[in-house]
């Protein structure tokens, strides 16, 4: 044998790596080979006359009695010249007149690695479902297990080349990854390829090859290892998939109805048909519901979008923007109004037509094979439908695939259609009122920065009467307000907006928070007793008022029936106040309690509606537990109001609630030490001049002196009206915020009234020269005494931007 030729193999061991030795029936060794010296270390001469036994680690057992030799096989130890043992795998074949044997060995470890080796081969080819095959360095077809049954296809015989059974070019582009495997030796993993038959049926496949190369016992490359498998189906699947991800990008991102019927037919064509129409109930084109139809006559359907893969839509054919005759009634109308999704033959449309040719003209594309018709199905009732046809451009037909494709599609865009459609009966009233009847989302005051958040409830219960505002106070107090209306829809939202408007009139007046509530809570009963029989039980509300005053730093708060506010103080955890709850607005015969707390500057304030609870609502504490983990772990100083309002309504996601829900974030501010001045005076003639003097001397440190004439006068005449009506003692406090703010307090609770002398009066203008200096004026309760304050704008500025306080001299 030449050095470079491979020697044969029995079982996958080259013979000449056999170790071989003949042995007669007594086992004396008679010939002993190279290999086995190899094998063993042990020279024939030091091996031939003498017994094979004493090469055993243990004995064997002889396959035929009298302890003569005899044929058999089986796994043995030898004894090596180190004194190592060998475990073999050997076999004793009879010669001649079976009065001498052959024995073969080979190490155990290599024959049981070519017994797997065999056994995987001849797995790999005689299974059906993956397609095996070795080429050789020509890449022919040495051995495969592909038939014509397994692909469907043509068969692959030995000897044969790739170009034999499958188109030329895709037969190319196989080879040429073979080839590139051949020459590097990098295996191909699953490499996908469009297959055709090279006869004119046009049958096609998408296969998945997996190639590895074959080396020889010398390491050069001996051919190359293919494995294929039809991938058709899940391409087909991929490609469904990506319709619908692309339908669900497309469909229903807008709210005009025919936009998203148009969406819809640009989608379908051409990846699932060769024409399609889409039709809508007329109703649905002006927002209505549409009207429930079964069987045949006036559908009251009319086209609304047309798309073709081939251009233009064919003339004859029923047109966007014309309505449907009337049809015949059929098993298959009947079947489609019901809500089924329909692959009827164009034999079968016309039958169901009942063979009018006129029908069949407006309703059947001319060299149509087939059509699917989906229903566009929301909340329980029939939108329209969506017919695809394909024609003698697209010969294959439909399949049961596509159907369930396009009735997923349909079920899709119906949500999109009906949303469209809702959006145009409900949008203007809707929006009008929470345009309307809410506050901004976000405002920066003086005393707090808010964002709110108010998100509507899915179905019909959209439009409802949970609320949130912020009223800006005199003195740069804010009042903070949630609330949450009994009932949905437009009644709910009007008694919102009702509500909203006594809520700020009677903030406007200074009341306290619990006194706020008594009043809202009298109106509500008026309400109720002015509301249908029907509906006296259901006018009602929950409401939690909040009044904050950033120069003392104090909040109050009172609560008709409201979930707890949540505090985050600055570099502290989330806490629960304990509010009163009080009785919701309208129960009435209980009073309302508050409770005041001192926050530092950027305390977080959140208030909420228990639509906040979402799938909670039955479990309060669970649900608080949630509201307090996640101001924790988002509400951190410097952090934005808006992204701590979207966390909270992380859970929810883009569904929406399913109880409509308000969200009010205040983070607090306090005015400077710098930006307030008080002092507190006797109640005596003199005090008005020193008053005076010191709002003066106050001004020229702030830089306002533009302001002194008007001020000198407001302090004047409201201090004097003090120490004369009211009694001592007399404060007065200016606060420099965006406007001059003067306040005089008085021990009287004596309402004052701002009256027009006559000329012979002595007395009586002073209130109207208050109102001539000022923006405006007005006045406020105490537990004792009232407060008259007055606002001033800026006009000018000089001076220090912050300047210390200025004592009150003497």
């Amino acid at each position: 044998m030449h050095p470079d030729e491979e020697s044969p193999s029995v079982s996958g061991i080259p013979l000449d790596a056999m170790a071989a030795a003949v042995v007669d029936r007594r086992g004396t060794v008679i010939r002993w080979s190279s290999a086995a010296e190899s094998l063993l270390g042990r020279p024939a001469e030091d091996v031939c006359g003498r017994s094979v036994r004493r090469l055993l680690v243990r004995p064997l057992s002889p396959v035929y009695g009298g302890g003569r030799y005899g044929p058999g096989s089986g796994v043995a130890g030898l004894r090596h010249s180190s004194g190592r043992t060998v475990e073999v795998a050997y076999r004793a074949v009879p010669l001649g007149g079976a009065e001498e044997y052959l024995l073969t060995a080979v190490p155990a470890a290599d024959a049981a690695e070519s017994e797997q080796a065999l056994a995987l081969l001849r797995a790999l080819f005689s299974q059906t479902r993956l397609g095996v095959g070795i080429h050789d360095t020509d890449l022919n077809v040495v051995r495969t297990n592909i038939t014509p049954e397994m692909f469907d296809g043509p068969p692959l015989p030995v000897g044969s080349r790739l170009g034999h059974v499958m188109d030329a070019e895709d037969a190319e582009a196989v080879e040429s990854v073979l080839r590139e495997v051949l020459e590097t030796g990098v295996p191909a993993v699953r490499s996908t390829h469009l297959i055709r038959a090279p006869h004119p049926s046009g049958r096609q496949w998408v296969m998945s090859l997996t190639a590895l190369r074959l080396l020889d016992r010398s390491g050069r490359p001996g051919g190359v290892a293919v494995a294929v498998n039809d991938t058709t189906a899940e391409e087909t699947l991929r490609r469904q998939i990506d319709l619908l991800h692309t339908s669900a990008a497309r469909i229903g991102s807008s709210l005009d109805v025919v936009e998203t019927a148009q969406d819809l037919a640009d989608v379908v064509v051409p990846e699932l048909g060769d024409l399609v129409s889409v039709d809508l109930s007329e109703s649905v084109l002006s927002g209505e519901e549409p009207p429930l139809v079964l069987g045949g006559g006036r559908q009251h359907l009319a086209r609304v979008a047309v798309a073709t893969a081939g251009g233009g839509w064919q003339a004859g054919l029923l047109g966007p923007g014309e309505s449907y005759p009337p049809l015949p009634d059929s098993d298959e109308l009947r079947g489609v109004q019901e809500g089924a999704t329909m692959l009827a033959s164009r034999d079968a449309v016309i039958g169901a037509l009942g063979g009018d040719d006129h029908l069949a003209g407006l309703l059947v594309p001319d060299r149509a094979h087939s059509v699917l018709v989906a229903v566009l199905r929301a909340r329980g009732r029939s939108l329209g439908t969506v017919s695809v046809w394909r024609t003698e451009r697209r010969p294959e037909a439909f399949e049961e695939s596509d159907r369930l494709l396009l009735a997923e599609i349909a079920s899709r865009a119906a949500l999109g259609v009906d949303n469209a459609r809702r959006y145009t009966h409900e949008h203007r009233a809707a929006v009008a009122l929470q345009e309307q009847l809410l506050p901004q989302a976000m405002t920066d005051l003086p005393a707090v920065e808010t964002a709110g958040t108010y998100r509507p409830a899915e179905g019909e219960m959209s439009i409802s009467g949970d609320w949130f505002d912020v009223i800006p106070l005199p003195s740069s107090r804010v009042a903070l307000v949630i609330g949450d209306v009994i009932g949905h829809g437009l009644p709910a939202t009007a008694t919102m907006g009702r509500l909203r408007t006594a809520i700020q009139a009677f903030g406007g007046m200074e009341l306290p928070p619990e006194e706020v509530l008594t009043q809202v809570d009298d109106l509500v009963q008026r309400l109720a007793a002015e509301a249908p029989a029907g509906r006296r039980d259901v006018v009602g509300a929950t409401c939690l008022y909040a009044l904050y005053d950033p120069v003392s730093g104090l909040c109050t708060f009172a609560s008709a029936g409201q979930p707890p506010p949540v505090l985050v103080r600055p570099g502290g955890g989330a806490e629960f106040l304990d509010v009163p709850p009080g009785p919701p607005l309208g129960v009435g015969g209980v009073p309302f309690e508050s409770v005041t707390v001192r926050l530092e500057p950027d305390t977080v304030l959140a208030l909420y509606t228990d639509g906040l609870f979402g799938l909670e609502e039955f479990d309060v504490e669970r649900a608080l537990a949630r509201i307090r983990h996640r101001l924790d772990t988002t509400c951190r100083p410097g952090s934005a109001l808006e992204a701590v309002g979207r966390s909270l309504l992380a859970d929810f996601g883009d569904e929406p609630p399913h109880d409509d829900l308000a969200v009010l974030l205040a983070r607090t501010r306090t005015l400077s030490a710098r930006s307030v001045a008080s002092w507190e005076f006797p109640a005596g003639p003199a005090s008005v001049a020193v008053a005076r003097a010191a709002a003066l001397r106050q001004l020229t440190a702030w830089g306002l002196d533009d302001l002194s004439l008007t001020t000198e006068l407001v302090v004047s005449e409201l201090v004097t009206n003090a120490v004369r009506h009211a009694g001592g003692p007399v404060g007065l406090r200016l606060i420099r915020e965006n406007v001059l703010i003067c306040e005089v307090t008085d021990p009287s609770n004596t309402q004052p009234r701002l009256l027009r002398a006559t000329d012979l009066d002595e007395g009586g203008r002073g209130l109207f020269i208050v109102a001539n200096c000022t923006t405006r004026w007005g006045s406020r309760y105490g537990r004792s005494g009232k407060t008259i304050w007055t606002e001033q704008p800026f006009f000018s500025r000089s001076g220090n931007d912050d300047p210390a306080l200025v004592p009150l001299a003497g």
